[in-house]
């Protein structure tokens, strides 16, 4: 097969593992002695000449090699022998190593060149294999990695066109090749077929005849208990292999995903991706939560001194009326430790005990503390959370930030994307739209080219960026005072109707009013970011991905101002002095408060995939005779997804159903929004790659939201005094001091157990710990951000490194060509002169 040499510096670097009988050190000795030698000399001989020049005729007239074509990195490789004279003159003078008869010198230089021994002989390649595995064979006992060899495992095919196999000899060769491979390892057989410059076929022809040779030793070797274990283990392996397949084709929305990257792109693909990760949040949440704050509670319900009110339909909405007194909010839950009492005729029934009171027939071992259960499960969720939102954020960061250029990976996807396991037709098309639009994102990449603007340009754009900015700080300040002074007033009405003792006329028109603060704040979430994207579209940014983070800066903006003041409304307003506005239990209110607003941006978000995506596309169809259809706005619903989010974090103190109403909100948004982009929506005019948009994904949600709603719920259950009637730190001065007091009553129990409390009060109850706690986080994040920063320098200096050796190996090929022509020059005119003569 004719290959030819092209010294291409963007090439990925590929892993040979493998041992070469051609030794780099010897070919750089070959080159100097070669360069001293034509120093030297007077003159060349006429028989090397000849001989040389014979050889390159012999090359020349195979086809194969052409060295006369070697060009330099970023010029385009021409197959064919006879070119046009003009085309030959313009490649000489682009660059010297083109067009050049080269001199036996350089010939000789050039066919021992490691890039330059695949592919010629194919006996030559078996015979040499053949002698490694004899290798491999004689030091089996040890049986050391192939991977310990020398690297650059190519064989040499010096001598090419001077010694050739006969087909018998091949044979033997490749029989005795088969027998060794069939002694050697599982792992050094597949190493060493990986490493054989040969087609796939024949390596796939030579495993198979070693493992039938190997079976067939075996059969007559191994005893027939022997054969049925051997049989029972690979049973055994192939049914684990089966189960993990099956296990693969479990994952969630595997399918779906695929055809929104092979349609969309990455972009598109990665918000999807972000919400099935927030499903496994809340998923993880909720099966904690549930199993040891809701299930014991629903399991041992309070006595209930007042009737539940009828169900309405209305509390879909509101969260309030027959929910108020359930496991879904704060207030349902007791204060006391949950027991078993017993009888005398052995019968069993629940007993509520406040904290003091304890019959003598009460067992001990049936017990759960539910004031100790709620903090401790709030905590301990809280801290797993963090744990796994910094491990995902570290990894992403790992994954993302790689040296990865384009020109490399487009080399990657163009040879080692396809799938050839992939037989079904349908999923043969899902992964070619799939390739295809990947490539389209890493050409848009690669053809990207940075414009140099002139100073009045530059100029301009900024005071366009500036007016732009402007325009929506503005916006969102002058949204976040309306929903301070509503929450205002709605605090003022709400105090006027609980403390009035004017009975309601309609009760349910009250109910309804609860939902004005939530739908205003979704109605500025809704309409906020088109007045974001105007202003985008008047900057009029060159590259996609810029224009994906500036929007996606300033919806986190819009948000984490929104959030800032409700956080303000509930724990500054209503949780500081509950009584003047006559609540008897304001948790409950918070959490009907936070369930409201989880439930209006859920109705809000379908109304925009209806009234923004849908009726758009019906628009610009039936009235405006285009086809044009609206774009996925992927940091609008990101940051949507990051405010519910944030939303449940907080809730899940006040409300610890919160979590299960968050997954069905998910559930049901990711197939509304599946749908909706795949009718309504069109792909990205100018393509782009979005390498990096997971981990700044997985960043925000990390620090604005989780981080904020940390901060929160810690200051809540340290600082702000429980309701006292209400909930299960009632009589409490903090919430807190349920870990305290039941560490207080263990040491009182058990005096050796006073470790422990001094343990608690050193590690809980001083928040330096919780300082050196995020300390140590942040200070990981830092490291880790590092490390992977060194590693990008680090593989910049290697690939730096490696253009500079191909532009010496070029420079010592154009300077050998140099000296023989200045040595052959002289001779020739000897030669003329004589012949004149």
């Amino acid at each position: 097969m004719a290959r030819n040499v092209a010294f291409d510096q963007n090439h990925p670097l590929m892993e040979a593992g493998l041992e070469s009988p051609i030794d780099e050190e010897g070919v750089h000795d070959s080159f100097s002695q070669l360069i001293a030698e034509q120093s030297q000399n007077g003159g060349a001989s006429d028989s090397d000449a000849f001989e040389l020049q014979d050889l390159q005729r012999q090359l020349d007239e195979e086809e194969r090699d052409n060295v006369a074509f070697l060009s330099g990195p970023g010029r385009e490789f021409q197959g064919r022998r006879q070119r046009d004279a003009e085309c030959e003159d313009a490649d000489t003078q682009a660059d010297p190593l083109i067009g050049e008869r080269w001199s036996s010198a350089t010939l000789k230089i050039l066919s021992s060149m490691p890039s330059r021994t695949i592919g010629r002989n194919r006996g030559a390649i078996i015979s040499q294999y053949y002698n490694r595995t004899m290798q491999l064979r004689r030091r089996r006992q040890s049986r050391p990695a192939i991977r310990d060899f020398s690297h650059s495992a190519r064989p040499s095919i010096r001598g090419y066109g001077i010694e050739t196999d006969s087909a018998d000899a091949e044979v033997s060769k490749r029989d005795r090749l088969v027998n060794n491979l069939q002694n050697l390892s599982v792992s050094d057989r597949i190493r060493m077929l990986r490493a054989m410059p040969l087609n796939v076929s024949e390596k796939s022809e030579l495993r198979s005849l070693a493992l039938q040779k190997e079976k067939r030793t075996l059969s007559r070797r191994i005893p027939c208990c022997s054969q049925l274990k051997y049989y029972i283990i690979n049973g055994a392996r192939q049914g684990w292999y089966s189960w993990l397949s099956f296990l693969h084709s479990l994952h969630l929305w595997q399918v779906p995903l695929k055809r929104v990257s092979g349609r969309f792109g990455s972009g598109v693909l990665s918000y999807f991706l972000f919400l099935k990760t927030l499903l496994f949040f809340n998923v993880f949440l909720f099966l904690v939560t549930g199993a040891f704050m809701v299930l014991p509670q629903a399991l041992h319900p309070p006595e209930s001194s007042v009737g539940r009110p009828y169900f309405t339909g209305l509390e879909l909405l509101t969260g309030a009326g027959y929910f108020s007194d359930t496991v879904m909010y704060y207030g349902y839950y007791c204060n006391y430790t949950l027991r078993k009492s017993c009888r005398d005729d052995g019968g069993v029934h629940d007993v509520s005990l406040s904290n003091g009171t304890m019959p003598d027939c009460v067992s001990k071992h049936l017990s759960y503390n539910m004031p100790l259960a709620y903090f401790f499960t709030i905590g301990v969720s809280s801290f797993l959370t963090c744990i796994i939102l910094v491990y995902s954020m570290s990894k992403s960061f790992g994954q993302s930030f790689r040296i990865d250029k384009s020109h490399s990976i487009l080399a990657i996807k163009t040879f080692c994307s396809w799938d050839f396991k992939v037989i079904k037709k349908s999923s043969v098309k899902l992964m070619s739209e799939n390739i295809c639009t990947q490539f389209k994102e890493l050409l848009a990449e690669v053809s990207h080219k940075q414009v140099k603007n002139t100073l009045c340009q530059r100029l301009w754009r900024l005071m366009v960026h500036g007016l732009a900015w402007a325009i929506c700080v503005a916006s969102t300040t002058a949204c976040v005072l309306a929903i301070f002074f509503c929450s205002s007033h709605m605090h003022q009405n709400l105090q006027f109707f609980l403390r009035s003792r004017i009975p309601v006329t309609n009760p349910l028109l009250n109910e309804a009013s609860l939902l004005a603060l939530p739908v205003l704040v979704s109605l500025i979430n809704l309409l906020l970011p088109g007045l974001f994207n105007l202003a985008a579209w008047m900057e009029d940014y060159e590259s996609p991905s810029v224009r994906t983070y500036v929007s996606i800066g300033r919806n986190l903006m819009l948000k984490v101002s929104v959030l800032g003041v409700l956080c303000y409304h509930w724990l500054g307003r209503v949780a500081a002095d509950p009584m003047t506005i006559g609540l008897k239990c304001w948790e409950t209110f918070v959490g009907q408060e936070l369930y409201r607003f989880l439930l209006m941006d859920f109705i809000f978000t379908i109304l925009d995939t209806l009234f923004g995506e849908f009726l758009w596309r019906l628009f610009s169809e039936k009235v405006l005779k285009r086809r044009r259809k609206p774009v996925f706005d992927i940091a609008r619903n990101v940051l949507e997804l990051i405010y519910g989010q944030t939303l449940a974090w907080l809730g899940v103190l006040f409300t610890p159903v919160l979590p299960a109403v968050q997954i069905l909100k998910l559930l049901l948004l990711f197939y509304i929004k599946m749908s909706s982009v795949m009718m309504n929506c069109q792909a990205p005019r100018k393509p782009y790659r979005v390498s990096q948009m997971t981990t700044v994904f997985i960043t925000l949600l990390c620090f604005p939201s989780f981080l904020g709603a940390s901060v929160c719920v810690t200051y809540t259950m340290w600082s702000i005094t429980p309701s006292s009637s209400c909930g299960p730190f009632r009589e409490l001065k903090t919430m807190f001091q349920a870990g305290k007091r039941w560490v207080e009553e263990l040491e009182k129990d058990n005096p050796n157990l006073s470790v422990l409390a001094r343990a608690h009060s050193y590690l809980v109850e001083n928040p330096f710990f919780l300082f050196v706690g995020a300390g140590i986080f942040l200070i990981v994040i830092y490291f880790h951000s590092q490390v992977v920063d060194g590693q990008r320098k680090i593989i910049g200096l290697l690939q730096e490194q490696i253009e500079n050796e191909g532009d010496d190996k070029k420079f010592l090929i154009t300077r050998l060509q140099t000296i023989h022509e200045q040595k052959r020059t002289p001779a020739r005119r000897l030669a003329s002169q004589n012949s004149n003569c």
